[in-house]
């Protein structure tokens, strides 16, 4: 994977390569968190990773601090929603933002509800309109709805249309 670069031009909905060839850009919305260290460092950290790998940086909400979800800690979270335009497709942007987590400095994933302090999470909640299921990627985030420190953020920087169209009343 690389990072696009600053020959590319955008058309409507389209990147052209520098073969004159189109690929189709996407709006994805990602939840990012951290609760070691320099929190704030660390999600500036990842916001600049995820432009250099991952595609543009279209928005970023307010950094929200909240408590540990699903596990006990004495360390806090600092919370916040990013959007960006990708060339990626899902699986693509998944091991992008996992690679972005271990350069990092994390070293394990939660997994079976399991949860630990990290230096950095990456979890895509929306990608475009896609719905997928797979053992190793669920879109939209399956937990999102559930999580005042993904949905407030999400919800600053998500245009209100389509957090009607996602988010039905």
């Amino acid at each position: 994977m690389t990072k696009s670069t600053e020959e590319n031009t955008f058309l409507v909905g389209k990147k052209v390569n520098e073969n004159g060839e189109g690929t189709e850009t996407h709006i994805v919305y990602l939840g990012i968190g951290s609760n070691l260290d320099n929190k704030e460092g660390n999600l500036l950290k990842a916001i600049t990773l995820l432009e250099e790998c991952a595609g543009k940086v279209i928005r970023v909400s307010s950094f929200l601090a909240t408590e540990p979800w699903g596990f006990q800690s004495d360390n806090g979270f600092l919370n916040a929603a990013v959007c960006i335009e990708t060339v990626l497709e899902p699986f693509e942007l998944l091991a992008v933002t996992q690679h972005i987590e271990r350069r990092m400095g994390r070293e394990e994933k939660s997994v079976g509800g399991v949860y630990h302090d990290r230096i950095i999470d990456i979890d895509i909640l929306l990608y475009d309109s896609l719905s997928i299921s797979t053992d190793t990627l669920t879109i939209p985030h399956p937990l999102m709805k559930e999580r005042p420190f993904v949905m407030v953020p999400l919800r600053e920087i998500l245009p209100q249309d389509d957090f009607s169209f996602f988010f039905p009343s």
